[in-house]
C-alpha cells in the first residue's frame, strides 16, 4: 500500500521542535524526522518511548559475569590448578581477589559487544545497507519532517507553512 507523505524542510531546530509539537497537537501523524544533530526534546515531542537498551546491557553483563566465573573456576581450580605466589589453588573463594580483574573485564566485554550487536540488529543497520535519508542536506544544515497525508492536503500544507517550513514537497512512500 502506498501512502502519501509531505516532506517539510526546516532551517532551525527550535522551529522544527515547535512545529512537531503543533502538528502532534493537531493530531497529524509524523512518520519520521531527519536532523543533522540530536535535537534536545524531539523524542518527547514525537511521543517516542524510551529505549530498553540499558536492560539488555544489564542482562549481557550478567551473562559475561557468569561466563567469567565459570571459565575461571574450570581453568584455575578444576583443570589446571597452579601454586601462584604460595596461595592455595584448591578453593575458588580463597583466590577470588586475584580473579576480580578478569571477571570485571569479561563483564564489560560481554555487555559492550553484545549491546553494539543488539543496537545494529534493532536499528536494521546491516553491512552495505543503502542510506534511507530522503534528502542529503539533512546531514549538513537542514531538518526534514515527513508527515503522512490523511484528509485535507491543503490544510496540512498551510499548517506546515505557518509553522515555518521553508520547503514542502509531496512524495509517495511504498510501505515495507
Amino acid at each position: 500500500m502506498d501512502e502519501k507523505l509531505i516532506h517539510a524542510v526546516y532551517d532551525d531546530d527550535d522551529v522544527l521542535l515547535s512545529a512537531v509539537k503543533e502538528l502532534r497537537n493537531a493530531k497529524y501523524q509524523i512518520k519520521d524526522v531527519f536532523t543533522p544533530f540530536p535535537v534536545h526534546g524531539l523524542d518527547e515531542a514525537l511521543g517516542l518511548r524510551g529505549t530498553r537498551l540499558a536492560v539488555t546491557a544489564f542482562l549481557y553483563g550478567i551473562l559475561g559475569f557468569s561466563v567469567a566465573v565459570a571459565m575461571i573456576y574450570f581453568i584455575m581450580i578444576v583443570d589446571w590448578p597452579q601454586n601462584i605466589g604460595g596461595k592455595p589453588s584448591f578453593s575458588f573463594m580463597e583466590n577470588l581477589p586475584a580473579f576480580v580483574p578478569v571477571i570485571f573485564e569479561m563483564t564489560v566485554f560481554f555487555a559492550a559487544h553484545l549491546m553494539v550487536i543488539t543496537f545494529y540488529l534493532r536499528s536494521k543497520l546491516w553491512p552495505f545497507k543503502s542510506p534511507e535519508n530522503p534528502i542529503p542536506s539533512t546531514t549538513d544544515d537542514k531538518f526534514l519532517m515527513q508527515v503522512i497525508v490523511k484528509g485535507d492536503e491543503d490544510k496540512l500544507n498551510n499548517m506546515l507553512t505557518k509553522t515555518g517550513a521553508v520547503e514542502l514537497s509531496m512524495h509517495k512512500n511504498e510501505s515495507e
